[in-house]
């Protein structure tokens, strides 16, 4: 299994980051199996893209909400990571309360 569940939404309040705010959380390693996703569906061509990060942030965000960690966005750079058998994803963690 790649991620440790496969999710459809945001089960955790607005957190209201812009990007900014975003870009000044310091990225951490983060193991694939960790993560719940947000979504559900990709598309192919964020995925197959070589410039899918040239106009976003170099790093996946997550949120930690109740002990679980959500991929909010990067969903193509963890499937890059696990299609190049890399079990390890760089991101930017934002810790909610609650």
């Amino acid at each position: 299994m790649i991620f440790k569940r496969v999710g459809e939404d945001r089960p955790y309040p607005d957190h209201a980051l812009s990007l900014r705010e975003w870009a000044s959380v310091p990225p951490r390693q983060l193991r694939l199996d960790q993560l719940v996703t947000t979504k559900r569906t990709l598309d192919l061509d964020a995925l197959l893209a070589e410039d899918s990060t040239f106009y976003g942030d170099l790093f996946a965000h997550v949120v930690q909400w109740r002990g679980e960690l959500y991929l909010e966005d990067g969903l193509h750079r963890a499937l890059r990571c696990a299609l190049a058998q890399r079990k390890v994803l760089h991101a930017r963690v934002h810790a909610l309360r609650g």
